[in-house]
């Protein structure tokens, strides 16, 4: 019976993923109100997943209150108001809304990251059940009570999850790169022990005002409900939620000023190290020249070059990688690892002489046909469950990517040449505008 079961599933999974890559089709419309809607009709399971997000991460923090956006996405589920409308839906607990979901064994999610935030559920797509989940997601967005004493609790729990962090060796370098690359730009905000304490009940009352508003919401959905009730769904979710006024535009991401080495003492056995600088936008042409170049650099695990330069040939270290992250505006380009500390400037050695040699010479045909290869046959596992596609279709969504992103992928990836990548890593890594974080080091130049 065990073994028929793992055959069973193995068959449904690839049942799922050949029915995504067969009939993927994003639909899109927006609301009279402004919020867009993507929506993918998947009638495998019976189930439906949903999530809404809004222009609210963290580079919106003011500067003072670094945290704000993290704390307000987390303070949404804490508590309802009661609701002012006719229906008068009664205030509910942070207890009553768990109790809620476990009720209709729904499930809920989401968080705030650098470009955005906002809120997710799974749920069955019975009427009944999905009703009762899509009306407890649009009350956690739209009536959010924010206590007091939860708002205690969890500033509390930031702050002592601060302090851990800033023991680590990873944490320590983390901070100091995105510093060390986007210098003033919010990008670079991180919060500290000081804002977090600063912010306050009303803080969040006003952020979410601002920037939980119907006219920036993005509606992803995926699941086993028609076209006619997803736009019911998608009113149903935004219909209590405010009109926003036009938020004020971020700056640009400048040049690194003054890229530098920047050595920073800990007492760890290791050296932690990033190189890195901004690189790239979602929606950029050279995404796919880069997506296939780095699997090349530092991307692809044990066939990339780093990997065998740095670790199989001379085992400077366990591991090394390297990855492009797009947002928003240009986001990090980075290389990563740790090495022991008499071995730190052996490995930037090495690091820095591969990325050159890379740089100059680009990946060889034999390599380029390899990392082709291996992107385009697990491409099939970025949407093998709806989870995976929901979280596809938001990334589509947010950013404004073509519908037919997803059907074009394996298309453009097969497209890339060695002539597109070596132009793309030109355009988008500089070495001379590098910065690099070294913590774990010991000398007389570390900065404490």
């Amino acid at each position: 019976m065990k073994r028929f079961l793992i055959i069973l599933t193995t068959a449904w999974s690839l049942v799922l993923s050949v029915n995504a890559l067969a009939a993927l089709q994003i639909q899109s419309w927006t609301l009279d109100n402004g919020a867009r809607v993507a929506f993918v009709e998947n009638h495998t399971i019976p189930i439906l997943d949903v999530s809404v997000e809004f222009d609210a991460g963290a580079r919106r923090d003011p500067a003072a209150k670094a945290g704000l956006a993290g704390l307000t996405n987390a303070m949404l589920a804490r508590g309802i108001a009661a609701g002012s409308d006719a229906q008068a839906e009664p205030a509910l607990s942070e207890a009553q809304i768990l109790n809620g979901l476990a009720d209709i064994a729904a499930q809920r999610g989401g968080g705030a990251e650098r470009d955005r935030a906002g809120i997710s559920v799974r749920t069955l797509a019975d009427a009944d059940q999905r009703d009762r989940a899509v009306q407890l997601l649009a009350r956690l967005l739209a009536q959010p009570s924010f206590p007091e004493d939860f708002l205690r609790r969890d500033k509390a729990r930031m702050v002592a999850g601060l302090r851990e962090a800033g023991t680590k060796p990873e944490a320590l370098a983390e901070k100091a790169f995105l510093k060390a690359i986007y210098g003033d730009h919010p990008y670079a905000q991180q919060a500290t022990e000081a804002s977090v304490r600063a912010i306050t009940r009303d803080d969040l009352v006003a952020f979410h005002r601002d920037h939980y508003v119907a006219n920036r919401a993005v509606i992803a959905m995926i699941g086993d409900v028609t076209r006619a009730q997803a736009e019911q769904i998608a009113q149903e979710l935004t219909r209590r939620l405010p009109q926003g006024a036009a938020l004020p535009a971020m700056p640009e991401v400048a040049p690194v000023a003054n890229p530098r080495e920047q050595r920073i003492a800990h007492p760890a056995s290791q050296s932690h190290i990033l190189i890195g600088m901004p690189a790239l936008e979602r929606g950029d042409p050279d995404f796919f020249a880069l997506t296939v170049g780095n699997y090349i650099l530092g991307g692809g695990g044990f066939v990339s070059r780093l990997t065998k330069e740095v670790r199989e040939k001379r085992a400077l270290s366990y591991s090394v990688y390297s990855g492009f992250n797009p947002m928003a505006q240009q986001g990090p380009f980075r290389i990563g690892l740790q090495t022991k500390r008499e071995q730190t400037d052996e490995a930037l050695k090495v690091v820095r002489d591969t990325l050159a040699a890379y740089m100059r010479d680009g990946p060889t045909p034999a390599e380029l046909q390899a990392a082709k290869d291996n992107l385009v046959g697990g491409f099939a596992l970025r949407i093998d469950n709806n989870r995976k596609i929901l979280a596809n279709i938001s990334i589509i969504a947010y950013y404004g990517l073509p519908l037919d992103y997803l059907d074009r992928w394996t298309q453009n990836i097969e497209q890339v040449s060695i002539a597109q990548i070596r132009a793309a890593f030109a355009r988008k890594v500089v070495l001379s505008q590098l910065s690099t974080i070294i913590v774990g080091v010991g000398d007389a130049n570390a900065q404490q």
